[in-house]
């Protein structure tokens, strides 16, 4: 039920959370997991997913059978399928227009009951986004977003396909897109690698199509810190330094009720009525705005990656600098792994030192790391 991908360290698993979701005895089961089969860290994806590094060889087995346990492997044939992007505090603060938890579940359980979508590539992604522009620009392969009458449009490939439909009917209608999608995909993996995507697939779908929305292209991310709920308990939004959760981060969060895995490596732990500072400590999550570890991510680097040509996340830990700004992603090779969908500062390790680069243009060029924090400072404040 779980692939397993070989890396330099041992063997990488990448267990899919819809909408971001973990309630406590999955964060328990996916935490006792690390430390028993893997390298005793959870790693946080740019989809909102948690990924297990360093596991030994064979231990696919037992960690599926730990995962199903406690339901994060529903499906025995639709497990690298289910990326299902939803926002973060829906239903919980004073944003949004609805609650698209219920639509979370309801996807997940008519995608995984299809058989003929567990054909759909490992990449397609479906967002959720309740009206607060989140999620829905991740330009995601099928998306809904509230019209502002009530119903949902239907996002294609990132763009309004014109389409509506009542909550009660729009997952059938996010499904039938991604089945239409297998139906005329030839040799693409996404909708995205079609420019025209949501004028190539709308006909197929049937029905009238109304003038289409405009949708956010940069996401709305989820604010840092001790954010009010609309219930009067509190939510804590705090960033992961890197990604990478530590054992003591990981036992100290085995208390947390829920925790909510973010595109942004980001967690959120909601419906809380007791927010210390030495429970903000304990967690290790990072709450404060301006952060020198806000917007910063990184790929694997060495050792866990073999094309990696550093220690990409040490040199991006050393290098970080408080100020703001946009997204700075740094790569230890070409693949650019892990790099966020939104525009962003690309720092990009070659034969000849480091690349900072801004979308296709680079910038600078130096083996030197201090003089690459200072391109990558001067290109954040370009943007």
């Amino acid at each position: 039920m779980l692939r397993i991908h070989a890396a330099a360290d041992g063997g990488l698993a990448r267990v899919r959370l819809p909408g971001g979701l973990l309630r406590a005895p999955q964060f328990a089961a996916l935490a006792d997991a690390a430390a028993d089969l893997g390298d005793g860290h959870l790693e946080l994806t740019s989809r909102g997913n948690i990924q297990v590094r360093g596991l030994m060889d064979g231990a696919e087995a037992e960690l599926g059978t730990r995962l199903r346990d406690v339901g994060l492997l529903p499906s025995a044939t639709h497990e690298r399928v289910r990326n299902i992007a939803a926002s973060a505090l829906t239903g919980r603060d004073h944003e949004g227009l609805l609650d698209v938890r219920p639509l979370v579940a309801e996807l997940d359980a008519g995608l995984c009951a299809d058989p003929a979508l567990a054909g759909l590539p490992g990449r397609f992604l479906f967002t959720l986004d309740d009206g607060r522009g989140d999620v829905i620009a991740l330009r995601g392969d099928v998306g809904l977003y509230p019209a502002g009458d009530g119903g949902l449009a239907l996002v294609l490939g990132g763009a309004d396909s014109g389409l509506r439909a009542d909550p009660r009917d729009a997952v059938a209608l996010a499904l039938d897109a991604a089945r239409a999608f297998l139906r005329v995909r030839t040799t693409e993996w996404r909708l995205t690698e079609w420019p025209d995507a949501a004028d190539r697939l709308a006909p197929l779908l049937g029905g009238h199509r109304e003038p289409p929305l405009e949708i956010p292209a940069t996401p709305r991310r989820t604010p840092l810190g001790r954010l009010p709920q609309r219930d009067g308990r509190v939510a804590v939004s705090g960033l992961v330094p890197l990604g990478r959760l530590e054992p003591a981060q990981l036992t100290a969060l085995r208390a947390a009720g829920e925790i909510i895995v973010t595109p942004w490596r980001t967690a959120v732990i909601p419906d809380l009525t007791d927010v210390s500072d030495s429970l903000l400590d304990r967690w290790g999550l990072v709450t404060a705005p301006a952060s020198a570890w806000e917007g910063l991510t990184s790929c694997a680097g060495r050792p866990g990656c073999a094309r990696s040509r550093t220690d990409v996340r040490a040199d991006a830990a050393r290098a970080r600098a408080p100020g703001g700004g946009p997204p700075v992603h740094w790569s230890g090779c070409e693949r650019r792994c892990g790099h966020p969908a939104d525009r962003h500062v690309g720092v990009v390790a070659t034969p000849q030192g480091y690349e900072v680069r801004l979308g296709d243009e680079v910038r600078a060029r130096s083996h030197d790391l201090t003089a690459t924090a200072a391109a990558v400072a001067t290109t954040r404040r370009s943007m």
